[in-house]
């Protein structure tokens, strides 16, 4: 009997374990899981909105226990850090987090999933308590206790992506006065910068503060607590700082065990899977995955990539067949009532991408202009000159907007123009939107542009 190992125990980890289980039997593959976090099976998109207490109970945001995984024949051991992988001699030296000592354990097949750490940007001082990131589910349990205290009146918001935009919502919606601080402008990594201002100038009208095109460099404490946050202009006093600089591939186990990376720094994969070792997999936050767009390696974290990238792996690991088609980013968010949406490159995205692009936006309603809850709403189309091929499009609107991404991501997927977009037969009912939905307009305009 062959033994495959898992190391980490969320999305991209156990979605592997339960293919490969579907496909042998556990008389023919033992699979053991472990993870170093005390939960398994999680939904860490969730944990902003626990803390905020949207979400009363930690429990609605695990999707399958261990003893769900023991029963279904996945052998999942939390509180277990694997510490170092011998590819040579085929173990795992197993950490018990518990104080049970260390262990090894060998495999004849190996899934490496272990995620992303939170960036912290160099900033000095992050030792201090009252400072917190988001990555497992006890992360959102301590701030949420925090926060509970009763005695946390000034939040900083270190970073303005999906992390910082969720935490400041939630914090501001308990009473605590935010502000965010970002090194350029909101949503840096993932709009472009007309389209962040959106979301910046909307935040501002809540009453959050907004500071952009402003680096933090320290914090400063106050009996071993956080105090202040040292800015590069400006100091910031805060009872809670709240890290969300964005996440890193986790790949030093992959790396001193001699897996090879890739050009961003993730594992490198084929289209099954596989690392350039064999027996082998990867999938997740850790591994890369290919552009559909630009063709290129990315490395982009979302739970949408690693449970799809899982799930290619335990096929393969369990004899199907199997193929990852890439990824274009899509990814939604929400600050109160306005949608926050992308998918595809934006304008920066495709100039590193060596694409030659430009852009066009209209501006609309969510509805049919006369319809009572007409909200507005922007869309951004990047295209490529010449072809007027869609290469990317952000949409930022009130309630209503943002799921109108899928239309261009199904548009995206297929390699379409945005001429072919902007006659597409979509649905049309006052309370949906205008005749023209503002996907055509946008589009037109887009192929518009395209043709100079």
């Amino acid at each position: 009997m062959a033994r495959l190992v898992v190391v980490g125990g969320d999305a991209a980890g156990l979605s592997a374990a339960s293919q490969a289980r579907r496909r042998r039997p556990e008389e023919d593959l033992e699979i053991v899981a472990f993870e170093r976090s005390l939960y398994a099976s999680y939904s860490a998109c969730g944990e902003p909105y626990f803390v905020g207490g949207y979400i009363k109970s930690l429990d609605d945001l695990i999707a399958r226990t261990p003893e769900e995984h023991t029963k279904r024949g996945v052998d999942v051991r939390t509180r277990r850090e694997i510490t170092a992988i011998d590819l040579e001699n085929q173990t795992v030296a197993v950490h018990d987090l518990d104080g049970s000592g260390s262990s090894h354990v060998g495999f004849d097949l190996l899934m490496v999933a272990t995620g992303a750490r939170p960036a912290d940007g160099g900033i000095e001082g992050m030792e201090l308590d009252g400072i917190y990131s988001l990555r497992v589910l006890e992360d959102a349990e301590r701030l949420r206790r925090a926060v509970g205290t009763g005695q946390v009146r000034r939040a900083v918001v270190v970073g303005a992506g999906y992390i910082g935009l969720e935490m400041a919502e939630v914090l501001q919606g308990l009473g605590v006065a935010v502000t965010v601080v970002t090194s350029a402008w909101v949503m840096e990594k993932t709009l472009d910068p007309d389209m962040g201002e959106l979301i910046a100038e909307k935040m501002r009208s809540m009453g959050i503060e907004v500071i952009t095109d402003t680096k933090v460099e320290h914090m400063e404490g106050r009996n071993g607590r956080v105090a202040r946050v040292g800015c590069e202009r400006l100091e910031l006093p805060a009872d809670l700082v709240v890290v969300g600089l964005g996440t890193r591939p986790d790949v030093e186990l992959a790396e001193a065990a001699g897996i090879p990376l890739g050009p961003t720094g993730a594992i490198a994969v084929d289209d099954r899977q596989r690392t350039g070792v064999d027996g082998v997999w990867s999938g997740g936050d850790c591994a890369e995955a290919r552009h559909r767009v630009s063709g290129r390696p990315v490395n982009i974290h979302l739970g949408t990539i690693a449970n799809k990238q899982g799930r290619v792996a335990g096929i393969d690991i369990g004899g199907g067949e199997m193929r990852f088609p890439g990824v274009l980013g899509t990814a939604i968010t929400k600050v109160n009532d306005l949608e926050i949406a992308r998918t595809g490159l934006t304008e920066r995205q495709a100039a590193d991408a060596g694409l030659d692009a430009t852009s066009a936006t209209a501006e609309g309603t969510t509805t049919a202009g006369y319809w009572p809850d007409a909200a507005e709403m922007k869309i951004k189309v990047v295209v490529e000159r010449g072809s007027g091929r869609l290469l990317g499009a952000q949409v930022v609107g009130g309630p209503g907007a943002g799921k109108r991404v899928d239309v261009f991501a199904t548009a995206l997927w297929n390699g379409m123009e945005a001429s072919d977009l902007a006659w597409t037969d979509l649905a049309y009912a006052p309370p949906f939107s205008g005749v023209w939905d503002l996907i055509h307009i946008a589009a037109r305009a887009g192929a518009e542009a395209a043709a100079g």
